[in-house]
């Protein structure tokens, strides 16, 4: 008998092989939601202050925040450009409002929560774990 040597992969050899993907994919897969998430916050904060600057030119024009709306006929859309956060005017008086941005869909886990900032640029977060100084 001619001794033939079988080329290939053993199971074990393979079973390590997948065991080291599983441990790189679950180190790697939650980095990569959170940087996704982070960068979708300057979507964020992007739109409320797009929303800012359409208020205080209604107010320019009117002398009042009261009246002013979002959305369809509204003075600026009521979701940021992608999606990804909802805007909500908080009832505006004649001198004062709150805009807030809520994450929707994948975003919604973000680490921030809501955002929110009122007439005098006063910005602060809801419902996340992180600081405002580092959502913001």
């Amino acid at each position: 008998m001619s001794g033939s040597k079988n080329s290939g992969f053993t199971l074990v050899e393979l079973m390590i092989v997948v065991t080291i993907i599983g441990i790189l994919a679950a180190i790697a897969y939650p980095s990569y939601v959170e940087y996704v998430q982070r960068s979708r916050r300057a979507e964020a904060r992007a739109a409320l202050l797009g929303a800012v600057q359409a208020l205080e030119r209604y107010y320019t024009e009117r002398n009042t925040y009261s009246g002013a709306t979002l959305g369809v006929g509204g003075i600026y859309p009521s979701a940021s450009e992608h999606g990804f956060y909802t805007l909500a005017l908080n009832t505006p008086s004649a001198t004062s409002y709150t805009l807030t941005a809520t994450p929707q869909g994948s975003q919604a886990g973000d680490q921030c929560g809501s955002f929110s900032i009122n007439e005098q640029g006063v910005k602060s977060v809801s419902g996340g774990s992180l600081p405002v100084d580092v959502c913001w």
